[in-house]
């Protein structure tokens, strides 16, 4: 069983930044493929970055060049650098984990079975 216990939501002004922190606790082959995703009110969840366990990314286009996924495999520690925040990233945003066929398959919410609680960002324009 994977835990994951998210941390470094908050609220910023348009333009600054915040780094999400993911700290997982389980298995190592569950937790191979990372991920953050979001969901703000009234919109569908939505896959924002990916990394497995040799640093590989992927991100969705609405952050590509704005966020910056990472990890730490020692310490299974996952981050979510966030740098030029927009009002449309407001959102409620997960970590997620499982083997790394979640990464190769199609990134989507549905492959990974483990979450953690999220974490608010809210940014005001």
């Amino acid at each position: 069983q994977v835990q994951l216990v998210e941390s470094g939501g908050g609220s910023v002004q348009a333009g600054g930044s915040l780094r999400l922190s993911c700290v997982a606790s389980g298995v190592r082959y569950d937790i191979a493929c990372m991920a953050w995703f979001r969901q703000a009110p009234g919109k569908e969840r939505e896959g924002v970055a990916f990394i497995d366990s040799n640093g590989g990314t992927t991100y969705a286009d609405s952050v590509s060049g704005r966020f910056t996924a990472s990890r730490y495999n020692p310490n299974n520690t996952l981050w979510l650098q966030m740098n030029s925040l927009k009002p449309e990233d407001t959102a409620m945003y997960y970590c997620a984990s499982d083997t790394i066929m979640a990464c190769l398959r199609g990134r989507r919410g549905a492959d990974f079975r483990y979450w953690g609680q999220g974490t608010q960002v809210t940014v005001s324009s």
